[in-house]
């Protein structure tokens, strides 16, 4: 616990401040300019620069410790890319999801070749610690290429339409791309993303199939957990 307070040795503000700011940010599409409005009704006085060091400083640990505390993922993986031009540059957005939507991972990405999917592939398999039972992506040639060589023993579906959960789950990710005018560089795109998507696990909670007393207790656990992390 010691050692969790000392990142924010020597800050103005506490942990509860801070860590509600970087919550604000991810959780919800709010720009930097945007979440000083919230804290400056509370009587918290930050500029927008601030609540950017915050984001880059804390959201990473935060989203490090989101995903050794969540449970078991799904044994489906749904891959798919998402172009986004980056300075002029395309690039693409390898992101994997499971059969309930959480998002699994994310690598931003020059190309989508065979080089580029076994290395993502390389990285799921880092990230998870095991292999799914099934691997469902679209027609591109790259993804089995990289199959044979790095999930050869892996179910592997290529059907048409089999994949419109991958796709659907980009609808979040397009919405901040918009809301920020375009990511900045890889680097920003891919620190950004991979916070936001463990972030919104966290509180994807699909009320609309939930009664509401079943989601005012998941929605308390979100809270909980995201407390736990931020030490607030």
């Amino acid at each position: 616990m010691s050692n969790d307070r000392q990142r924010y040795h020597r800050h103005r503000f506490p942990p509860e401040i801070s860590s509600h700011a970087v919550w604000l940010y991810h959780r919800f599409c709010l720009s930097f300019r945007d979440v000083e409005d919230p804290l400056a009704e509370r009587g918290i006085v930050v500029t927008h620069e601030t609540v950017r060091q915050w984001c880059r400083k804390f959201g990473p640990d935060y989203a490090r410790k989101l995903r050794r505390r969540r449970g078991r993922l799904g044994d489906t993986r749904h891959l798919d890319e998402l172009f986004a031009n980056i300075q002029g540059r395309r690039h693409y957005l390898w992101r994997a999801v499971d059969q309930d939507g959480d998002v699994i991972d994310i690598l931003v990405q020059r190309h989508r070749d065979t080089r580029a999917a076994k290395r993502f592939f390389r990285k799921l398999l880092k990230g998870q610690g095991r292999e799914p039972r099934w691997l469902i992506t679209d027609k591109l040639r790259s993804y089995g290429a990289a199959h044979r060589s790095v999930m050869p023993t892996v179910v592997h579906d290529a059907r048409r339409y089999a994949n419109n959960r991958a796709e659907v789950s980009y609808q979040p990710t397009r919405q901040r791309e918009h809301q920020m005018r375009k990511f900045k560089s890889a680097g920003q795109a891919q620190r950004f993303l991979s916070v936001h998507g463990i972030v919104h696990n966290l509180f994807n909670l699909g009320r609309h199939r939930l009664r509401a007393a079943n989601y005012r207790t998941l929605r308390g656990r979100a809270f909980a957990a995201w407390c736990a992390v931020a030490i607030a």
